[in-house]
Parts: structure tokens; sequence; C-alpha cells
């Protein structure tokens, strides 16, 4: 029975058309983490409802379907307490040649600060010990990074907060985090000399709740205050990575928060998925919730000639088997992404899009009093709605003449 439903979801898949060959997928600056395609569907009040999977299972799989590039945290494939020794470089040399072997390179590496119970108070914690602790493993994720040639460290807080009131004093917290930057940053610079390497990227990534009640860096204007308060020895090397749905959770607009990421310099990294505003982080994979909003970003996006990773960061549904996560959810993942990617092109070269936003920047040319200002300009104004409804008909192919008879 398990082949013949295998079968009949081959037979759909292919039926769906619109799919992408894999050295096309190559060709776009998508990365897929291990710890994604791995997920078995855990979650606070779920069981798992997938077998686990290796980072030799991931690789190949995602070498198969196209994706170029690979991402991980630290723990995702070396255990805690293995890492720090040498069985650890035993790991990351595996892992070189399986990636070598498959032909992707590895883009991005993560320290994990937020499961073990370690971090039950954070990497900032009180405790020097557990600083000291933090520190090292940022230290060790840089090196691991290098050695596998990635371009990108990022950093995810999500337990820097606290649940009740006054249970810490922000403002130390902060400096304490700040402490254990400076200190993968300083790793960086001695390891990329070393190495004959430039240094990485490291990228600061905002979550606006979860785990903790309340986060000290929820948004990524959070993360880009705080990497202009003074607290890093090293603010050049660090900007952000924006998570979508993140950014979507707590009301606000992706885009926005993009454009202003983007006008600091500092939209380095991006990870990609969708999902629901004022809910928890579904990590639903990218195009299937807000597929018009996404293509309003990657139309920003390609206006301002991004080139850094998109990193699918989503996990596939519980209801997925681990045979369905390679057939269906990375593979149409990446498919929406390109299309949406290329239609975004579309609109920014579309003569009417051109057309109407050039109007308005133009003006109506009125001079003089309030009064003459507003008329100049009443009806220009209704390009806005226009320009909305053409972005509609690109995501629906409406301006390729689709229509529906009644």
């Amino acid at each position: 029975m398990s082949e013949n439903q295998r079968a009949l979801i081959d037979r759909l898949t292919a039926a769906c058309g619109g799919s992408y060959l894999p050295e096309v997928r190559r060709r776009y600056f998508i990365s897929g983490p291990q710890w994604a395609a791995a997920y078995q569907g855990q979650a606070l009040f779920h069981a798992p409802t997938r077998e686990p999977i290796t980072y030799h299972d991931v690789i190949c799989q995602y070498a198969r379907i196209g994706i170029g590039y690979w991402t991980t945290h630290d723990t995702d494939v070396i255990p805690t307490e293995t890492l720090l020794t040498d069985r650890q470089w035993e790991i990351v040399n595996d892992i070189k040649r399986t990636l070598d072997q498959h032909g992707l390179k590895c883009s991005m590496v993560t320290t994990e600060t937020f499961f073990h119970p370690v971090w039950a108070a954070s990497a900032a914690a009180e405790a020097p010990e557990i600083r000291a602790y933090a520190a090292q493993r940022l230290a060790n994720t840089v090196r691991i990074g290098h050695h596998l040639g990635a371009q990108f460290a990022v950093y995810w807080p999500g337990t820097l907060g606290y649940l009740v009131q006054g249970a810490v004093e922000e403002t130390q917290t902060l400096c304490w985090f700040a402490e254990g930057l400076n200190t993968a940053c300083e790793a960086d610079i001695e390891t990329a000399r070393q190495k004959n390497r430039p240094t990485l990227k490291h990228c600061l990534e905002a979550k606006p709740f979860e785990p903790q009640a309340e986060i000290l860096l929820p948004t990524t204007d959070a993360m880009l205050a705080f990497i202009s308060s003074g607290l890093l020895t090293h603010p050049e090397m660090v900007g952000v990575n924006p998570e979508y749905l993140h950014e979507l959770m707590w009301g606000a607009a992706p885009r926005a928060a993009l454009a202003r990421a983007l006008l600091a310099g500092k939209l380095w990294h991006f990870d990609i998925n969708d999902g629901y505003r004022l809910k928890h982080d579904v990590d639903v994979a990218v195009g299937l919730v807000n597929p018009l909003d996404w293509l309003n970003v990657l139309v920003l996006l390609r206006s301002h000639d991004y080139n850094g990773p998109f990193n699918l960061d989503f996990k596939p549904p519980r209801t997925t088997s681990n045979y369905g996560v390679f057939q269906v959810s990375f593979p149409t993942a990446v498919d929406r992404f390109i299309t949406l990617w290329e239609m975004a092109g579309e609109a920014l070269a579309d003569p009417i899009m051109k057309e109407a936003t050039e109007t308005l920047k133009a003006g109506g040319g009125g001079k003089g009093a309030v009064g003459d200002l507003v008329a100049a300009n009443r009806e220009l104004l209704t390009l806005h709605e226009l320009i909305a409804h053409r972005l509609f008909q690109i995501l629906i192919g409406q301006h390729r003449g689709r229509r529906y008879s009644l």
C-alpha cells in the first residue's frame, strides 16, 4: 500500500506541473536548513510524526532537488556533549566530504542557544560560567563555519528575555549578550586570518515572542538599534537576518522591516517562510498563506539588488510523511519562491507599473495654495489602488489574458 500511495503522490505532483529542473533551482541563492528537513513534527502539544533522518540524507536529497546550499545549527549535527572535542572535528570533516560529494556548499552556521537546559536563563545568564560556556560555543561555531566554507553566522537569542517581570536586569543582560557576540567576532577575525578567508557576516535574527514571554530584542528594528548601541566591538561585522514570519507575527509589515534594514545597509540574510499575524510561529512554507504580500516583498528586494541567501526556514506539516518532505514540501517551496521572484522582476519591468509609479513621482505640478496642491494630485493618487490591482493581475496571470467565463 505504501508504494502505491507514493506512486499516487508522484503522479499528482507531476500533474501539478510548473516545476523547475534541479539545475535551474541551483541558479538561485536558496539554502536548505538541516533542521527544517529533519524536523519530525514534534511541538509543545505534539508527538513526532516522522522518523529521524541524518545529515547524509538531507544533503543527498537537497542535491537531488537542486538546493545548492546547506545550513545548520551546531547541535543539529553534533551532539552537545561531543562539541569542543576531537570527535566534533571527525563529524565536521565527514559533513564536508558529504557536501563535496553531492556538490553542495555550506552557506551558514548557527549556534543552538535555546534548546538545551544549560540555556534555561539564556546564553547571557547571570552565572559567569554559563556565559563563558556560551562564548566557547559561539567561537566554536565560527571555526566550524570556516572549516565548512560558510559565509554567514546567524544568532537567534530566543531565550534572551523573561517569563516573570523583574527576573532580569535588561540593560545588564544586553551587555552580556554583546560580550558573547564580541567573542564570536574576535574568534572570526583570528580564524579568518589563519585560513586566509574573509570573515563571516554575523546576522541577528529577531522574534517577537516564544519561548520567553518577553523578549529583549523582539524585532529587526530592535536588532538594528542594538547593533548601533556602542556595545559591539565590531558593529561593521554584524547585520540582520529577518525572518518573514517573525516580522508578521507581531502585526508588522515584513516589507517595511526589510526596507529599514536595507536603508541601514544591514540586510545580509533572509529566512523565508509564511504564516499568520498575531499567532505563534507556525513556519508554513513560503507563499502558501500570503502570496501577494510575498510578491510585494520580492519586488522590494529586487529593486534594491538584494543578493544574499534565501533560507528555507519552514517546517513541513506534521501530516507530511518522510517521503513527502522531499517529494513535495521542499521542491514545491523552492518552485513557489522562484516563480514569485521572477514575477517580481516582471512587475518591475511592467509598462503599466512603471508609468504609474513614474507619474506619481513626477507629481501633478500644482503650485501656490494648498488647495491647488490637492487638486493637482487628486486624480493621480488613484494610481495607488491601480498599482495594487496590477500586482494582483501579475500574481494570477490576468495581465496575460487569464479570465474566467461566467
